[in-house]
């Protein structure tokens, strides 16, 4: 159920490894099994953020019972792992935050 998309204007090297270094995180961030946890990476997309285009990510975060009152913590964690591992500044980094309804969450043929 938590879903972590990445998108960024820089070339990454090995994505897969990066995706695997995600959903650990996710899940320990989250206190989820990590079998439950799908990333999506989407590298060298046209991107501008203030209107340039050096190093930047847009994330998004979307798991059911987020606790939001977490959000700024889930934000220091995310805003870490990607300056640790693509180089982009915090600063650079927009992160949309979700907690769908379990009726709005699809998954093997039905819902949660």
């Amino acid at each position: 159920m938590p879903l972590l998309q990445i998108n960024t204007n820089v070339s990454i090297k090995d994505s897969t490894a990066l995706a695997k270094d995600a959903s650990r995180i996710v899940a320990g961030m989250l206190g989820k099994p990590e079998s439950y946890v799908m990333v999506i990476i989407n590298a060298e997309t046209s991107m501008l953020f203030g209107g340039n285009d050096t190093n930047t990510a847009h994330l998004k975060l979307k798991s059911l019972g987020l606790d939001e009152s977490k959000t700024a913590d889930y934000s220091n964690h995310l805003c870490g792992f990607i300056q640790n591992t693509l180089n982009i500044a915090p600063a650079r980094i927009y992160i949309e935050f979700s907690n769908p309804e379990r009726h709005m969450w699809g998954w093997d043929s039905s819902t949660f």
